[in-house]
């Protein structure tokens, strides 16, 4: 189940995350919309870094019965993104949660040898998405 916590007030169906994270955890998961500003003010305290991002995500220790933890994301950043690059909120929307659950599930882009990379390509051709943030990213490098 997704314990989901619109801070940001956008209508958003999170029936087709539910299946995502279903596919991939039967764990719960606190999934949290938030805005530029509240999203600068977590990744401040919490990582030490005083600037607005797309996408945190925040594991727990693994123990029976907690949930395995929250994925955070910048709603406006997604509408920026999704109008630059020409598709949905929702698709954007789906791109940052799969990037946070995968991070979730131990998943490191920075750290590991092109794992997360591929899972990521495998879940946006299974669920026929545009292109995911790490392709993104070094497209842009």
């Amino acid at each position: 189940m997704i314990e989901f916590d619109d801070r940001y007030g956008i209508k958003f169906n999170i029936l087709n995350l539910e299946e995502i994270k279903n596919d991939l955890s039967d764990k719960n998961i606190e999934l949290i919309f938030t805005n530029s500003s509240d999203i600068q003010e977590i990744n401040k305290n919490f990582r030490a870094i005083d600037k607005p991002t797309d996408v945190l995500s925040f594991p727990l220790d693994f123990m029976p019965g907690v949930p395995l933890g929250s994925v955070v994301i910048n709603i406006d950043f997604a509408k920026s993104i999704a109008e630059k690059l020409g598709h949905s909120l929702d698709e954007e929307i789906t791109l940052l949660f799969i990037h946070g659950l995968l991070h979730l599930l131990g998943y490191d882009h920075e750290e590991d040898e092109g794992q997360m990379r591929k899972k990521e390509e495998e879940l946006i051709k299974k669920y026929d998405l545009p292109k995911s943030l790490i392709v993104r990213n070094e497209n842009d490098s």
